[in-house]
């Protein structure tokens, strides 16, 4: 079963889908899921929550204040911490709903909300395991390594030439595009053609609302951006992360290294053997080997409780 839900989020309205399984009496557990960098809730999400919503757990699905079917201004701003209250206020909501669990809702996020969730682990006492998919583990350190030096100095530079031109006129365009099939002509936020193409597909086909750019001060934001402050603090909460190794846009290492700063001993490290991080976008039978690590996870501590 599926229905559309709202919700508010200080003061903003954020908009989503809630999947329920048939076969569950009484108040289930639930699963809150949200995207990654431009993602709207069409992106992915309904095809690991249906793996999810067959175990017995419901899943709850939004767009970002800002994207996709929410409100919120100026749209495509991609603010990190704005999202992670999104989450919480997701939380809020569905603990006000007779067929959820209000004690046993887990986090799910993917890439950039991959970072999200973890964070959330460390200031969110409500949540009862975490689901941390191919996160974005730093901000600037993945823009440098993925630009390269030089190009990652023409970025700051892009970035420095839209303050001044901010500063001057307010009403400047803040706009960067997303990818772009060839990022050494086009300054893109992520220097991947595959990306480029991965999204137009999906754009194309079940994703019609996504827009494939950002503001330029979302990407000042995610420079700003480490999850490395707060793993340490995920002391309680059951937490599992799945990698990719031929993962070159977050980055293994990079994800590794925040796995093993994790303090709980209720936490688990799959690493998917000659998959990419793309590959968990838009690669059905990779989709499936993601999510089928994961159930159990799910039945472990979230299900069985």
């Amino acid at each position: 079963m599926e229905r559309e839900i709202e919700f508010q989020s200080q003061g903003v309205t954020v908009r989503g889908i809630l999947k329920t399984p048939d076969n569950v009496d009484g108040p289930m557990p639930l699963l809150v899921m949200a995207g990654g960098w431009c993602y709207v809730k069409e992106i992915v999400m309904p095809e690991y929550a249906d793996f999810f919503v067959e175990a017995g757990v419901a899943c709850l699905i939004f767009d970002y204040r800002c994207f996709g079917d929410s409100d919120g201004e100026p749209r495509q701003h991609a603010d990190p911490w704005m999202q992670i209250e999104d989450y919480r206020a997701a939380i809020d909501y569905a603990e006000t709903l007779p067929e959820v669990d209000a004690d046993r809702i887990g986090i799910w996020g993917i890439s950039y909300s991959g970072g999200h969730v973890l964070i959330l682990g460390a200031i969110e006492p409500r949540i009862k395991c975490i689901v941390s998919n191919i996160p974005l583990i730093d901000g600037a350190e993945t823009l440098r390594i993925g630009h390269g030096e030089a190009r990652y100095r023409e970025l700051q530079r892009t970035l420095l030439e839209y303050r001044s031109a901010k500063f001057k006129d307010p009403n400047t365009e803040s706009k960067i595009p997303m990818s772009v099939p060839d990022p050494f002509t086009t300054m893109a936020h992520w220097p991947y053609p595959d990306v480029y193409e991965g999204f137009m597909k999906l754009k194309e086909t079940v994703a019609p609302n996504h827009e494939h750019w950002s503001t330029i001060e979302s990407t000042e934001l995610c420079e700003l951006y480490t999850v490395m402050p707060y793993v340490g603090r995920i002391v309680n909460i059951p937490t599992m992360m799945v990698i990719a190794e031929k993962d070159t846009l977050t980055m293994w290492d990079k994800e590794t290294e925040a796995f093993n700063a994790i303090l709980t001993p209720k936490k688990k490290l799959v690493v998917l053997g000659d998959i990419t991080h793309m590959s968990l976008y838009g690669n059905v039978s990779k989709v499936e080997i993601a999510s089928r690590e994961t159930i159990p996870w799910l039945q472990q501590y979230l299900i069985g409780e």
